[in-house]
């Protein structure tokens, strides 16, 4: 499952996808917002469409890292506070995301990062879906059944 967010300025329009194939995905946008709000976003929405085990392959270290680090652990032990004591950003989708990933689906999701525009077929989709939402400021939904 690639993931990916996009933004035009930052904060700006914004859009995020996933996707498992060229013809299952889902992509989304927000008016007003930053790339890493969006890529959080592709993954809470990525992880709440497919059930079972899936592995999320996303150019953003700050998804992956998240979980690869375990910073959630950190964040949860110290009440969403970041390490300098400071609110975590962005834990209005990060709380549903962990709670997901760690407590509904223990060892389920899994994390992979790859190099961005790098031309990698599925992280280019998914970067070209994820824009594409953005300067539209349109959901778009592909018409195959979700695999």
């Amino acid at each position: 499952m690639f993931t990916d967010g996009a933004c035009i300025g930052n904060p700006g329009p914004g859009g995020w996808a996933w996707a498992s194939s060229r013809s299952s995905y889902d992509a989304g946008c927000d008016p007003a917002t930053t790339n890493q709000r969006m890529e959080v976003t592709a993954v809470l929405r990525a992880v709440e469409a497919h059930d079972g085990r899936i592995e999320i392959v996303s150019d953003s270290t700050y998804v992956v890292n998240c979980f690869k680090d375990r910073w959630w652990s950190g964040w949860r032990a110290r009440g969403w506070r970041n390490a300098k004591g400071a609110d975590v950003a962005n834990q209005d989708l990060w709380r549903p995301l962990v709670a997901l990933v760690v407590d509904d689906r223990p060892g389920q999701v899994t994390f992979r990062w790859v190099k961005g525009h790098s031309g990698d077929p599925m992280n280019e989709l998914v970067d070209q879906l994820a824009n594409d939402a953005a300067r539209a400021q349109a959901p778009s939904r592909s018409a195959a059944k979700y695999d």
